[in-house]
């Protein structure tokens, strides 16, 4: 089992900054890429940001690259997500989530946190 836990969401400026943290715990085996997902009211959910664990290797869509990054601190098993740039449109649900090498499909979730984006 990998346990997730999300912090640093909030309430932030249309252009303004926030960064995302995702403290990694457990079996850290079983988490070779972790990822940053959202999901806004109504929505579905939306992939935002990947990082291979161990290479450090990243993959974005185009709605966030440029002003996204993620990054992991393996002495600390953080996953870090820098929001620059922020739109109103970036308000939603923040999930971190983690997945192992043979997987193609995320199995383990944090609970979320909020991101709100006032223009």
């Amino acid at each position: 089992q990998v346990q997730l836990v999300e912090s640093g969401g909030g309430l932030v400026q249309a252009g303004g900054s926030l960064r995302l943290s995702c403290g990694v715990s457990g079996r850290l085996a079983s988490a070779d890429y972790m990822a940053w997902f959202r999901q806004a009211p109504g929505k579905g959910r939306e992939f935002v940001a990947r990082i291979a664990w161990t290479v450090g290797n990243t993959v974005y869509p185009d709605s966030v690259k440029g002003r996204f990054t993620i990054s992991r601190d393996s002495a600390k098993n953080t996953v870090y997500l820098q929001m620059n740039n922020l739109k109103p449109e970036d308000t939603a649900v923040y999930y971190c989530a983690a997945r192992g090498l043979s997987r193609l499909d995320y199995n383990y979730w944090g609970q979320g946190t909020q991101v709100t984006v006032s223009s």
